[in-house]
Formats: C-alpha cells, sequence, structure tokens
C-alpha cells in the first residue's frame, strides 16, 4: 500500500472514530487546510480507481454537510438520509465527471447534492386528490396494468405504513397532518413513511420482474 494509501486510510478511521458512521448531523466543520485539500485531492485520485478507503474518507468527511445541504432543501430528515446514501452510492460513477482544476470537491459535491435533492423534491409531489383514480379506471398516460400493480403493491404494506403512504402522496397531508389523523407522533410518522417508500419500491420491482 503507498503512502498516501495508509495516510486517507489512518484518516478515515478517525474521523469516523471521532463521529461515527451512519449517524448524519447538519454540520461538521472541514479541515480546510491546504494539508486537508491535498489529502482530499488524493483521496479523489484513488478514488477513481477504485480505492474502497478513499470513497470511504470521501464519505466521512462530506457525508454530514451534504445531508445537511439536501435536508434545507427537501425538508424531511428521513428523505435527505435516503437523498445522501444514493449520492454516496453513486460517487464512483459521478467522479470521472469531476475536475479538481475547475471546481472544489467540496463545492462539486454540494452541486451534485443540490441537483439530486432537486430532482427528489419534483418527484416526490404530492397528486392531488382529484386527480387520484380508482383501480378500476384508466389514467392518462398509465393504464389498468399500472393501477392494478400500485394496488397490489401497496395491499402488501403493513397497514400503518400503507395509511402514511397515501395520505402523504395521493392526498398530500404534512407530515404533522398526517400524525394529527393518525394519532400518532410527527417522528412514528416520518418512520412509517421510510419504511413505506422502502417496501413499497420493493414490491413494484418484484411485481415489474
Amino acid at each position: 500500500m503507498s503512502g498516501a494509501a495508509q495516510v486517507i486510510r489512518l484518516e478515515a478511521d478517525q474521523i469516523e472514530a471521532r463521529h461515527g458512521r451512519g449517524q448524519f448531523r447538519r454540520r461538521r466543520k472541514l479541515d480546510n487546510s491546504p494539508r486537508g485539500e491535498q489529502l482530499v485531492i488524493a483521496a479523489v485520485a484513488r478514488a477513481k480507481e477504485g480505492d474502497a478507503d478513499a470513497l470511504r474518507y470521501l464519505y466521512l468527511r462530506y457525508a454530514d454537510n451534504v445531508y445537511g445541504y439536501v435536508c434545507s432543501i427537501v425538508r424531511d430528515e428521513w428523505e435527505a438520509e435516503d437523498v445522501t446514501q444514493h449520492i454516496f452510492a453513486k460517487l464512483l460513477t459521478q467522479l470521472a465527471r469531476y475536475e479538481p482544476r475547475v471546481v472544489p470537491f467540496s463545492a462539486w459535491i454540494l452541486r451534485v447534492a443540490h441537483n439530486a435533492a432537486v430532482d427528489h423534491v419534483r418527484a416526490r409531489r404530492p397528486v392531488p386528490i382529484e386527480h387520484v383514480h380508482s383501480p378500476d379506471e384508466v389514467a392518462p398516460g398509465g393504464g389498468r396494468e399500472a393501477l392494478a400493480d400500485l394496488r397490489l403493491a401497496l395491499d402488501a404494506l403493513p397497514a400503518e405504513q400503507r395509511d402514511v403512504i397515501v395520505l402523504r402522496f395521493l392526498v398530500g397531508l404534512t407530515p404533522s397532518e398526517v400524525a394529527e389523523r393518525m394519532g400518532r407522533s410527527e417522528d412514528a410518522v416520518h418512520g412509517l413513511q421510510h419504511r413505506g417508500r422502502r417496501r413499497l419500491r420493493s414490491e413494484m420491482r418484484a411485481l415489474a420482474a
């Protein structure tokens, strides 16, 4: 292992020991010293080659700040976690487009985060209640099969998860309104929404296979 690789691994271990992994915080002060910036440049170069420790280092160094930025756009902590994880899961393929001489990595990763967050917000826009069709009707641009699959996928969800998904994304209620309607805390609604969306995606994929 080269000297740069050893330094990157050690730095990643130290960050993980200090701050943990996967417990997102809104913001964390970054090491913007010349040494810190050089380490990022070296990590990016190695990450482009598929170095797992370099990717881990970039995740540990920037995930909190990306999460905080995404959360300011999507306005939902659970969804911000999903978007942040997705950004870093796709980082290896995205890195091919990054050129260090053009923009600092910290600015580039926030640009990627901005685009991912905006795409997520556009995709989750609630459907107005007057546009929700029954499974026996044909939706414009869709069809009976798509509606039938959605109904089957929703039916496969636990009752509370299904209720949250319907109230949030079909009826268009806010998390606080759903919490009041269901007699649950807002945190509980966020948890049910997070698990329900993940289960719904899984069910839809299985039906499409």
